[in-house]
């Protein structure tokens, strides 16, 4: 009897589940057939496409020199491989998104070429899953409900490209000016990366790779973060040089400069005789790392709260703690007062703070974090608060955004405004334009009320449509995520202080995460279909088990 009981019990554990059914000796092979016949076709492809582009980039070295040649070369290894496997080049996208400042500066010594690079993973990935789309007849322009308020901004903003624009092309045009190119890249700049909506759709097929992305984005998180820390390290002790030895006047101890850079990233501002800091960590500029800390105190929140997995919740706090420690240290007065309000937003709004099996270790645990970072530096934590209350008393953000949206509607003229990429920082190279550091006062410059009455119609669908969605699902996990996602969502679509839209990681962040929303419901039911084939199979294994405990 005790050798039969063992013998089922072996038989019952080796029964394959829905999951990972068994495999046939045919079936075995013919994937093993499909595989090799994949990697050749990948060495094949990858063979072609670089000896075309070491033919180019042979062709312009004596033009451009080994920078222009190898940015050839790279380029278009990247653009072809992303467009054959777009699947993959939107996850380096992502990966690469975050150490693109780094790459430009410390790697490429700021070559022009290496600021568009993550485009190159983007762009052709983007036509790749259009023309799979087209061709499995898929909605690409996602949600249907974003058609109307999509066209009629896109409309007016061509008219707009066309009228002002193109009259300042063509009438008194001023030297050097190239006003169709700028409106051309304002108009990128504007919606250029709506499409990660559907590449965000259809590159998150399934529960796995929705927690791969919300993983990934807790361990990009915390290594960049580690660089931040490294690299304000290396201030402190004098490993890198501070803005005091490159100063040449009074003024230049209070900008960042890309002379002053140290490890990692651009633009830094170590003024040890004025006591100013501004940190870029892994980005070109400091305001760029800022927006990183407050976006990934969204998306490391999700993990520390949604998550199935302990292991992932726990590193979501180290990530949401470390996210913090940066935004006290970088100088930058918004990320130090956005991490925390975004934090506290973020437990109200998707009601974490009454789920208090979670939200008492996490509390306890961020608690005891900043209590040690306090105590351990007490003197720099108070710096920051004062500097962070006396900037706010001398120039409050509300009298700021006032005075910019009141610049902006007295120079108005007509319905227009003043030209595309007017007041966007990336089109500067091609002609003049205003600095103008709120967003929707730079769109009321640019495209006039009628076109920022577009542009917030655009924005508000896409804030209720998501609402919509998430509250949808009911699994509490994936519920919890669409919630982190969408406050993210909310707050930068009525954010008008400074131009986060306009420039990385948000602007990717924010049409992206509005694609995962919109995927959470079709991931519910592929688990629902997943526990009604599990249930019978369960159900049978259960009853033999009863059956022998009676026989026994």
């Amino acid at each position: 009897m005790p050798r039969t009981k063992s013998k089922s019990k072996s038989k019952s554990k080796k029964q394959p589940t829905p999951e990972t059914p068994a495999l046939s000796k045919k079936e075995q092979s013919a994937l093993k057939r499909k595989a090799t016949k994949e990697r050749e076709e990948f060495i094949a492809y990858t063979s072609a496409t670089l000896f075309g582009s070491l033919f180019l980039g042979l062709f312009l070295f004596p033009f451009g020199g080994p920078k222009v040649a190898g940015g050839a070369v790279g380029a278009i290894v990247s653009m072809a491989l992303s467009y054959k496997y777009p699947r993959k080049a939107l996850w380096l996208f992502l990966i690469y998104m975050p150490f693109g400042g780094t790459v430009v500066y410390m790697v490429a010594g700021g070559n022009a070429l290496f600021q568009v690079a993550k485009d190159a993973f983007y762009i052709p990935a983007a036509i790749a899953l259009y023309q799979e789309c087209k061709k499995k007849r898929l909605p690409f322009l996602l949600p249907k409900g974003l058609k109307t308020p999509l066209n009629i901004l896109l409309a007016f903003c061509i008219v707009t490209l066309l009228l002002v624009n193109g009259s300042q092309q063509f009438i008194g045009k001023r030297p050097g000016e190239q006003p169709i190119v700028m409106g051309l890249l304002g108009l990128k700049v504007l919606l250029g990366y709506l499409p990660l909506i559907a590449c965000a759709y259809y590159l998150i097929r399934s529960k796995r790779e929705l927690l791969f992305l919300t993983r990934l984005h807790v361990v990009l998180a915390i290594i960049c973060c580690v660089l931040g820390l490294a690299q304000y390290n290396m201030l402190l002790t004098g490993i890198c040089k501070s803005t005091d030895s490159f100063a040449v006047e009074g003024a230049d101890l209070f900008k960042a400069s890309l002379e002053a850079k140290c490890l990692v990233g651009g633009s830094l501002l170590y003024s040890t005789s004025q006591g100013v800091i501004r940190l870029p960590g892994t980005f070109v500029s400091p305001w760029h790392w800022a927006w990183f800390l407050i976006s990934n105190a969204c998306l490391t929140y999700a993990t520390a709260f949604s998550d199935p997995n302990i292991f992932w919740r726990l590193g979501g706090l180290a990530g949401m703690a470390i996210v913090f420690v940066n935004a006290v240290i970088c100088g930058q007065r918004i990320a130090l007062i956005l991490v925390p309000i975004v934090i506290i937003i973020l437990l109200i709004l998707t009601g974490q703070i009454a789920n208090l099996k979670r939200f008492i270790p996490i509390a306890v645990g961020l608690a005891v974090v900043i209590a040690i970072g306090m105590a351990m530096f007490p003197g720099i934590v108070q710096e920051r608060l004062d500097s962070a209350v006396a900037r706010w008393n001398a120039s409050p953000p509300t009298e700021f955004i006032a005075s910019q949206a009141e610049f902006t509607s007295k120079g108005q003229e007509g319905i227009f405004g003043n030209g595309l990429g007017r007041a966007t920082n990336s089109t500067r190279a091609f002609g003049k334009g205003k600095l103008i550091e709120t967003y929707y006062p730079k769109l009321l410059y640019e495209i006039g009320p009628v076109g920022t009455i577009g542009f917030l119609a655009l924005v508000t669908t896409l804030t209720v449509i998501t609402f919509k969605i998430y509250r949808r699902v009911k699994e509490q996990n994936l519920r919890s995520f669409g919630a982190s996602f969408w406050v993210f969502i909310l707050i930068i679509s009525y954010n008008t202080y400074w131009y986060p839209l306009d420039t990385d990681p948000v602007a990717i962040y924010y049409w992206f995460l509005a694609g995962v929303i919109l995927k959470l419901p079709e991931i519910e039911k592929q688990e629902q279909e997943k526990k009604l084939l599990e249930e019978p199979e369960l159900n049978n294994i259960k009853r033999k088990r009863q059956d022998r405990l009676k026989k026994a």
